[in-house]
């Protein structure tokens, strides 16, 4: 009795999330076009200017990458999407010396965690993992 119920809450759950990322889709579609006439308007000899197109392409990546992860559930597409999200924390201008710390630790957390839990397969690995450098070896009989 629970397996259709299992499998129908998963169906339910991949529509709603794929109904989500049309969603933002057309957010950020709309998000880009209205941000391209404000910065059409803007005076690019001043520095803010350039600074509000990084941080509105960077909003703009963040929903791209958001979109990619309700879609795919890959842990590379989140690890990508929380990067992003530092990124464009660290580009606001009234960042304390404790922000920026916590910044750069949680993206060498993300570099340390996409470094042991995004380790490339090789086609032969399979489901057992490792690299394909460690495979290479492995196959060779040690010699690498």
């Amino acid at each position: 009795m629970s397996d259709p119920v299992v499998s129908w809450a998963k169906t339910i759950s991949r529509w709603l999330e794929r109904a989500l990322a049309v969603a933002i889709l057309l957010a950020v579609i709309v998000f880009a076009v209205s941000s391209a006439s404000v910065l059409a308007g803007m005076d690019w000899r001043q520095t803010e200017t350039f600074y509000e197109m990084i941080y509105r392409v960077l909003i703009l990546v963040i929903g791209v990458e958001l979109i990619r992860t309700l879609v795919t559930h890959d842990l590379s597409a989140v690890l990508e999407l929380v990067a992003f999200v530092i990124a464009r924390k660290l580009l606001k201008p009234d960042l304390t010396a404790l922000d920026i710390l916590l910044s750069v630790t949680a993206f060498v957390a993300l570099l340390a965690a996409r470094h042991y839990f995004l380790r490339p397969l090789s086609p032969a690995a399979g489901e057992e993992g490792g690299t394909k450098q460690a495979r290479a070896t492995e196959q060779s009989g040690g010699r690498g």
